[in-house]
């Protein structure tokens, strides 16, 4: 395995429940799970029903490289589509497996009980304590910015402008961007840069008149951007504004405005089959040429 790639794989792309069937082979039906391999080492973003693949094929590369799972989760929000898999997670079961859980503090409640109302009776039959693996969770400020020495096993949570920021050239650096446009409380969108490249992840997001001026700024000269654009125009406009998603027209806007190289279309609707998700992308290439539509299996190496 070539250690010294970022590479981005997407293990689901839909949002607010799975949709297995003929419809969606496609693009796939699991809902929110996107992972970075940087230099070997697995950031994951998102818990949604596309975990559960990607925690057997952690074990597998374990076993092949003969080392246990050490991986951190980045999570948005807490919402069901993007937790929904994690209870599934095969490396929280194993003991050696060791996961850093990071994510915001959601309806006044910590990272650490949000989750364990995921697995918490009658939900499920584990509870997060009773799961062996080494779990470290951490409320995270989007004031904050994470680096992470995964050679040396270190993770950093700091202070974007008080802290002194030392880092090597191989250490990960995760920025943070509370957007505003998603019920209740907002989402955290992330800046993952490794090696002078770079990834935005911006999903669970609602576009305003004249675009998101802040997001586009965060964003800024980004290699990948990854935005949310559930919706169609037309649905949109007839009953979904308001809702915390956005349309391919949007996530366009956003990614002309920060000079993106890439964008890939996400969180794809539910009760949009393939043809509608081909359509949209279509629709997204139109407006801004290297567009696509995130499907399951999708791998970009930057």
């Amino acid at each position: 395995m070539e250690f010294s790639n970022f590479i981005v794989r997407f293990w689901g792309a839909r949002g607010s429940f799975p949709v297995p069937g003929p419809h969606t082979v496609q693009y796939g039906g699991n809902t929110t799970c996107v992972e970075l391999e940087i230099g070997g080492y697995p950031l994951i973003i998102d818990a949604g029903t596309g975990i559960i693949n990607l925690g057997h094929e952690l074990i597998r590369r374990s076993k092949e490289q003969g080392a246990p799972v050490t991986a951190t989760i980045l999570f948005t929000h807490i919402h069901h589509d993007h937790t929904q898999g994690f209870p599934f997670f095969a490396p929280a079961y194993i003991g050696t497996s060791t996961l850093h859980l990071l994510g915001p503090r959601t309806f006044e409640q910590g990272l650490e009980d949000a989750l364990q109302h995921v697995v918490i009776s009658p939900n499920f039959a584990v509870s997060l304590r009773e799961m062996p693996s080494l779990k470290m969770l951490h409320n995270l400020e989007d004031s904050q910015t994470l680096l992470i020495d995964y050679e040396r096993g270190h993770l950093r949570i700091l202070h974007a402008l008080h802290d002194h920021i030392e880092q090597t050239p191989d250490t990960i650096r995760v920025h943070i961007h509370r957007s505003y446009a998603h019920p209740r409380h907002g989402v955290y969108c992330y800046r993952v840069e490794w090696r002078g490249k770079s990834v935005v992840f911006a999903s669970d997001t609602e576009g305003y008149v004249g675009t998101d001026r802040r997001l586009a700024h965060f964003a800024r000269q980004t290699n990948l951007l990854i935005h949310d654009a559930q919706y169609s125009y037309e649905d949109y406009v007839t009953m979904r504004q308001g809702w915390g998603h956005s349309t391919p027209q949007m996530a366009c806007d956003v990614a002309k405005m920060c000079n993106a190289q890439q964008l890939v279309l996400f969180h794809h609707d539910p009760m949009y089959d393939d043809e509608k998700v081909a359509a949209l992308e279509r629709e997204g290439q139109q407006l801004f040429a290297n567009t696509l539509a995130a499907y399951e299996g999708l791998e970009i190496v930057l």
